[in-house]
């Protein structure tokens, strides 16, 4: 069974990083892959119930994740689409690529210590979208606000969703998190 998993599993992977000359979605290829492995799983062992109980522990984390995903992203288009972003592109007036890259890279920061990582990073990267039009300049941009955001999130329990669940599940508290990264002992 091991080695059956293994096998599902690698080619699975192999057709996630050939996505572009199969013309497969990696999404789908990557869902029918994890499908494919539990059923394999489940059909052969002996004792399903253990299976269905592992299963749904897992299913239940991935949705606690979503729902977690999909409130801060409800959150982010309404305030897009009632133009709350326009305050942010509105307020950077510098043109110089240095100064606007520490400009979003410190606003991204703080916007994830508030969101999530994920939210926090698309919505930043569509105000570089609005501010920075040379490519190269915007993929730059694009990498410091991926680690802007990833930065703030985990400086924060409310910016990263390993954190929250850390959070919710008591192992770490808000002023312990931030006084450790500020003032590391």
């Amino acid at each position: 069974m091991i080695l059956t998993l293994t096998l599902i599993f690698v080619v699975g992977y192999l057709l996630i990083t050939l996505e572009h000359p199969i013309k497969i979605n990696k999404t789908a290829t990557a869902l029918i892959t994890g499908v494919v492995c539990w059923a394999v799983y489940a059909l052969a062992s002996p004792d399903r119930e253990p299976v269905i109980e592992e299963l749904g522990h897992h299913l239940s984390e991935i949705a606690e994740i979503l729902f977690f995903l999909l409130g801060a992203m409800t959150v982010v288009e309404l305030i897009d689409v009632h133009d709350g972003f326009t305050v942010i592109t509105d307020r950077i007036a510098s043109r110089n690529t240095r100064t606007l890259l520490w400009t979003i890279s410190i606003l991204t920061f703080f916007m994830s210590a508030l969101l999530d990582n994920l939210t926090s990073t698309i919505v930043m990267i569509s105000v570089a979208r609005k501010l920075v039009t040379d490519p190269d300049q915007r993929k730059v941009v694009a990498g410091m606000i991926v680690l802007s955001a990833n930065s703030g999130g985990a400086w924060s329990p409310i910016g990263d969703v390993t954190t929250t669940m850390l959070w919710i599940g008591g192992q770490v508290t808000t002023l312990n998190i931030i006084r450790q990264l500020l003032l590391p002992v």
